[in-house]
């Protein structure tokens, strides 16, 4: 072949082309994201409504069938549309056309939904709209855990300290933590009172709506200068100032909501449990999202775990779970032992048996050289190194060892054949007669027995 001579009349060349190779390839492994998983780009935007207290076939009736049909008038490249509606929350999954824009349809679907508001049952709050992605996956998962804290403290510590924290990091998505009582300030109805006072329970929502306001109150401008103006009644500030709420006054006396009912800090009912060492917890999922390297996300998390727990009760613990960079370091020790393994017992192989320092040598650098080419393609094309790229190059490897046995088993031979041609006379030789397959190594390593004499 062609690139055969070239290498065989200007030797120095290729020489700085492989320190090049090694360069960028070193270059190319730094900068190259590494993931547990392909980059897979499926262009799916899921739009989530939700409405408290709605059952299922109201959800598909009301709201996923008005979606679906402005959706089909207004979004461009639609493949198909599915959904599903459960009690409360209805999920409605659009699938858009291969070649179509990700970010054109969010934004085409974006509006379309802020259009169709009014269209919807009273009181529906714009949806949640998400663009799928087959990378997002879990990658980190931090337990949260502490003696004398409540479920309330625990998810209120993950969700309001320590998942606005973590969020920071680059890449890093993480969703609501499982687990764990959401704070919530709740009002207990005593019926009895209610009855024998002549009230209801509309009467108590009424009350707090009307007395639990948010008003502008302005400035005043005295003299030269300006004050701020507050009212102070205008929204309880603590529990206790709403258990002081008036809710009806009958003659002289005041019912107030302490007499009928009791706010407290509470929770509502709970969804999903936790548990750690058989105690109550939170689990807060950290997600990759984009094209971050999964290394560098848990490695971020993991430095910025110190900072976040200096500025929280030292009782409470966070414990990383399920560390998905284990895999992905494992995946890449592995090609790196088998390459320097393969590397290694190759040229122990030439140079045993065939004596040969210059294939030696030559074998030693063409295998790493090999895989670090295959490596700056991949950060080339935008791939990333994961565990199926490893997979092929751990695959590689041992046809790269088949080649070598067998180019250099040839080249000595037909060396040693004439001894009146030239070292690139013989190359190019060998490089004629080695065009069909190589065959099996072991067979290859067979044939070298009679040379032994042992």
């Amino acid at each position: 072949m062609w690139i055969v001579r070239l290498a065989l009349r200007r030797p120095y060349t290729f020489v700085v082309v492989s320190i090049l190779i090694l360069i960028m390839g070193g270059l190319a492994i730094v900068r190259t994201p590494t993931d547990i998983f392909p980059t897979i780009d499926i262009p799916v935007v899921s739009i989530i409504w939700n409405y408290n207290g709605l059952a299922p076939q109201e959800m598909s009736d009301r709201v996923v069938s008005v979606t679906e049909r402005a959706l089909t008038t207004t979004v461009d490249n639609i493949e198909h549309v599915e959904s599903q509606s459960l009690y409360g929350i209805a999920v409605v999954k659009v699938f858009l056309q291969p070649t179509a824009n990700i970010q054109q349809g969010i934004a085409q679907i974006t509006a379309i939904s802020q259009t169709q508001l009014r269209q919807l049952p009273a009181g529906s709050t714009p949806p949640l709209i998400l663009a799928y992605s087959a990378s997002s996956v879990p990658v980190l998962q931090l337990a949260l855990s502490g003696q004398n804290l409540s479920e309330q403290e625990l998810n209120d510590y993950g969700l309001n300290f320590i998942r606005t924290q973590l969020i920071t990091v680059p890449g890093a998505s993480v969703p609501f933590p499982y687990g764990g009582k959401q704070r919530q300030v709740m009002v207990d109805l005593n019926t009895t009172a209610l009855q024998s006072k002549g009230l209801s329970a509309l009467d108590v929502v009424n009350a707090i709506s009307v007395q639990n306001l948010i008003l502008p109150t302005g400035t005043s401008k005295i003299g030269s200068r300006e004050y701020d103006v507050s009212i102070p009644n205008a929204a309880p500030q603590t529990i206790a100032d709403l258990n002081r709420i008036p809710i009806k006054t009958t003659g002289a006396t005041t019912i107030y909501m302490k007499d009928v009912a009791w706010v407290r800090d509470g929770f509502p009912p709970q969804t999903n449990i936790v548990r750690v060492d058989g105690q109550r917890s939170v689990l807060l999922t950290i997600q990759k999202a984009g094209n971050a390297s999964t290394l560098n996300v848990i490695s971020a998390i993991k430095g910025l775990i110190p900072q976040i727990k200096a500025a929280l009760p030292p009782q409470l613990q966070i414990a990383p779970l399920a560390d998905q960079s284990i895999f992905v370091r494992g995946a890449i020790s592995g090609v790196v032992k088998e390459t320097l393994i393969a590397a290694c017992l190759t040229a122990f192989m030439i140079l045993t048996f065939l004596g040969s320092w210059r294939s030696t040598v030559i074998i030693a650098t063409s295998i790493p050289l090999a895989i670090l080419t295959s490596i700056i393609v991949l950060s080339a094309i935008g791939q990333t190194i994961n565990i199926m790229t490893l997979g092929g190059l751990a695959l590689a490897v041992g046809i790269l060892v088949d080649d070598a046995q067998s180019r250099s088993r040839t080249s000595i031979e037909t060396a040693r054949q004439n001894q009146t041609r030239t070292w690139t006379r013989s190359c190019w030789i060998v490089r004629r007669r080695s065009r069909r397959p190589p065959s099996c190594p072991r067979l290859q390593f067979v044939s070298y027995l009679p040379r032994c004499s042992c």
